[in-house]
């Protein structure tokens, strides 16, 4: 039975246009990164909110800090020029106040300070002191200062901006100034062997900020990608719709409403609603397959956005079959359209080698093209089924799939193979799968005599009618469960 070609709409294209492929697109990826931004600004709020401590300070965990020489230092750190307008107030609200804490080891004093660094390096100049290079996650490094002076007590001296010193947690305030500065710990009467737990705290306005900003911007983006995604998944709903032609000739449509829809008794004549096909195009070139990689790279681009759409508007659809019983009949053609062009792709260069027919650039049916790909729209899907299937009752054929598609994947191959949480069991990263192997050995028997081995091809397009059909089910298209056979 000849395969049906749908009607194009009056007032309407049956397929979206050029222009509303790269709205659905850019509309995908900005509600993606609205999504992402959305949650990162919702993470700094919240840490804004919940990780500060009563005085608002976020502090970091007690590190330990040992030296047998006379001070721990910490690296300059350098505060830009406050007397300007934006930098000063940037400054003072975002990192305005940091707080250091130190704890001497057993109850020991400790004295702890915050002084420009040219001046407590002149001070501790020829001194054996531990420069801090690395601290926090539980290990601190440090780089050896040798020396041989002993220093005289750090509380004598006048260049600090800010000091602590005595028995137990000694907390140092200080409200940032432009400069150089350093952070020094020593026992308060200058000796030796230093050993406290320090603490680590800054009081900012800063995460809020970002995390306001963050989520300004997701609702921005958002609005925006919701515009785009409208933009390309709207058409017109005046003219002729076919539901379900794949596969399905003229005298298995009958008129309904105003609409052409598929005789029952015709979708259960079929085998399985997912119809891929694709005919060895003879003659075909003995050496462009080698080729096929550079030429198909536009493809790859366009596909690579096209498929991160395609999730996220599966996921789209997974809440509309949740809630309604219904895949959103423009996200479905979109979804369609993604497959068809992925096929073809994959059936010009290394899916198959098959054409050297140059794939063209629509998601829309081309009748005429040697591969071929349809799935008839569903009238309903079931709740619970669409809960279950796309995880659980497809891991037997995602097993499967991955031993196929290997590493040598097209984008529908990766949706199927990788929803196996096994590296192993998936293989992606190894080898290149069944189809690769076989492509290969198809190639070499092409370029040595001239012509594509048949019963190789009926292997390849089996094998990938097979990892479509999961594709179209993992997507959440149909509920029937796909046959364990290469064949239609």
């Amino acid at each position: 039975m000849a395969s049906a070609t749908t009607p194009t709409p009056a007032g309407g294209s049956s397929n979206p246009s050029g222009g509303r492929v790269v709205a659905i697109v850019f509309g995908a990826l900005l509600g993606l990164i609205a999504a992402v931004l959305l949650l990162a600004g919702a993470g700094l709020v919240a840490a804004h909110a919940f990780e500060r401590d009563d005085d608002g300070y976020y502090a970091s965990d007690p590190e330990r800090i040992n030296s047998d020489g006379y001070a721990v230092t910490s690296e300059g750190i350098e505060i830009a020029d406050l007397d300007d307008d934006a930098g000063g107030w940037a400054a003072r609200e975002f990192a305005g106040r940091v707080r250091v804490q130190a704890t001497g080891a057993q109850g020991a004093p400790v004295f702890i300070g915050i002084a420009p660094t040219k001046q407590l390096d002149a001070y501790l100049r020829g001194v054996a002191h531990d420069q801090v290079d690395d601290f926090g996650a539980g290990d601190v490094e440090y780089r050896r200062r040798p020396g041989a002076v002993r220093p005289a007590g750090p509380r004598d001296e006048t260049f600090w901006a800010a000091s602590a010193s005595g028995r137990g947690t000694q907390t140092l305030d200080w409200d940032i100034d432009e400069g150089r500065w350093s952070i020094a710990v020593m026992n308060p009467d200058g000796d030796a062997g230093v050993a406290a737990d320090i603490t680590l705290g800054a009081r900012t306005g800063l995460l809020l900020w970002l995390g306001l900003s963050a989520i300004a911007a997701s609702l921005i983006l958002g609005a925006a990608a919701a515009a785009l995604l409208f933009a390309g998944l709207h058409r017109s709903r005046h003219g002729v719709a076919v539901t379900g032609a794949a596969a399905v000739g003229p005298a298995d449509l009958e008129p309904t409403g105003g609409s052409l829809h598929t005789r029952p008794e015709a979708v259960s004549e079929r085998t399985y609603p997912v119809a891929v096909d694709g005919r060895l195009d003879e003659p075909l070139s003995r050496w462009l397959w080698l080729f096929k990689w550079l030429l198909a790279i536009p493809h790859y681009i366009v596909l690579a956005f096209l498929w991160i759409a395609f999730l996220l508007l599966t996921v789209v659809a997974f809440f509309a079959i949740l809630f309604t019983r219904r895949y959103p009949r423009d996200i479905f053609e979109f979804n369609v359209g993604v497959l068809r062009w992925s096929w073809r792709v994959g059936f010009y260069a290394y899916n198959a080698i098959g054409t050297d027919r140059y794939p063209p650039f629509t998601l829309g049916e081309v009748p005429d093209y040697p591969a071929t790909l349809d799935v008839p729209y569903p009238d309903e899907l079931s709740r619970g089924l669409v809960l279950v299937k796309w995880w659980l009752l497809a891991i037997p054929h995602y097993v499967i799939v991955a031993i196929f598609m290997g590493s040598w994947t097209w984008p529908q191959a990766w949706w199927a193979s990788t929803a196996v949480d096994s590296p192993e069991v998936a293989g992606s990263n190894s080898w290149p799968g069944l189809i690769g192997i076989l492509v290969i050995v198809a190639g070499i028997v092409l370029l040595v005599r001239g012509r594509y081995p048949r019963d190789i091809f009926e292997l390849i397009v089996g094998f990938n009618r097979w990892a479509l059909r999961v594709a179209a089910y993992a997507a959440l298209m149909r509920d029937e469960y796909p046959p364990f056979r290469l064949g239609r």
